[in-house]
């Protein structure tokens, strides 16, 4: 006779941020950038209501603003990379550990995810230098997600919790999405990266042990669409990572992410009335008002998306986790939507029992 184990729910027992030290203000970006790119695309007079209706005020970067206006090789970016997202993981790791109170020697595995750069070592193990994970961890690491990441990064995490609901699982996410502009490059859609990306990590600890309090972990879906690799990601070129996104995002959202959205939810016996707060990844200011309209909200309804775009910029895969962060902190209930939109073209989807 053979007997079937009923494992509890993934729980988030802590989630902590962390970005780097040097703060890019919207008004100096775009006076940079007036000198930039004041010979390109029809002058700059066009080009500076990019900046304005970013409706960013701040982002965080691990190089002053100095830094951009010169040219550098990829691997200079590179080594930027490594020391700076290994610091910054260990910032924000060390926070959510506290947070749970747990040490690094408590944890069971890592997943790890990043695609702002080339780690090999892979971020994890670079960080099992700098703090005292045990040496029989189990790493997981994940490139190539991009803003989809965090929903996707937060849902392999919670699938290892379940397949080992006697051990603890260390969730990082980083991008350090600000150093891969090039100043040489003049395509639209670098210019664009000039007003919208930042820097920033997280990390959360997440458990079905019997004694792990803090929302349950609910279920996930990944769509992807085909014939679509040309919307967002990467193509690499000499001196870097040139970022590749379509003007159709907006558009995307609105008429082709809403039925996957609807789907998900039907299939969870839930509609968006039921919903206590959409967690929605903040890609731009236009992507935010097509996600509003996706899911039938007043215009400006996503407050906290809106907020850390404001705060923060897009960090990539970091950033809906930001947004989780801060609807968690202010005390949002019952079932939560995170929704991300990724290279693929991925969405990714995850519920979040608050």
């Amino acid at each position: 006779m053979s007997t079937t184990r009923t494992t509890a729910a993934p729980r988030l027992q802590s989630l902590a941020l962390a970005w780097p030290p040097h703060v890019l203000r919207q008004e100096d970006v775009a006076a940079n950038g007036a000198e930039m790119f004041a010979t390109t695309h029809g002058g700059f007079e066009r080009l500076a209501p990019i900046y304005r209706n970013a409706l960013i005020e701040t982002r965080h970067s691990c190089v002053p603003i100095e830094w951009y206006l010169k040219p550098h090789s990829f691997s200079e970016r590179n080594d930027l990379f490594l020391e700076n997202a290994v610091t910054v993981l260990a910032e924000a790791a060390g926070k959510a550990l506290d947070q749970a109170g747990l040490e690094a020697g408590d944890i069971d595995a890592i997943v790890a995810v990043c695609t702002t750069g080339i780690a090999t070592p892979a971020l994890d193990a670079r960080l099992m230098q700098a703090m005292p994970f045990r040496p029989d961890v189990r790493r997981l690491p994940i490139f190539g997600l991009g803003c989809a990441g965090g929903v996707v990064g937060l849902a392999r995490a919670a699938d290892l919790a379940r397949a080992h609901p006697d051990e603890r699982v260390l969730l990082l996410v980083v991008e350090l999405c600000a150093l891969t502009f090039r100043a040489q490059d003049r395509s639209k859609s670098n210019l664009v990266a000039t007003a919208l990306f930042g820097d920033g990590a997280a990390a959360a600890v997440i458990s079905c042990r019997d004694d792990a309090t803090g929302p349950a972990l609910g279920a996930s879906r990944e769509h992807t669409w085909p014939d679509t690799l040309d919307v967002m990601g990467w193509d690499v070129a000499d001196d870097g990572l040139k970022v590749v996104f379509s003007s159709d995002i907006p558009t995307l959202v609105q008429n082709d992410f809403r039925p996957v959205a609807m789907d998900f939810l039907a299939a969870e016996g839930l509609t968006p009335a039921d919903i206590g707060g959409f967690v929605c990844h903040p890609g731009g200011a236009k992507v935010i008002d097509a996600l509003e309209a996706c899911f039938e909200l007043s215009k400006g309804a996503l407050t906290h998306t809106r907020a850390v775009l404001r705060d923060h910029g897009n960090m990539s895969a970091a950033t809906v986790l930001f947004v989780l962060k801060a609807m968690l902190d202010d005390g949002a209930k019952g079932p939560l939507l995170l929704t991300t939109l990724g290279p693929g073209f991925t969405a990714g989807l995850m519920l979040v029992h608050a």
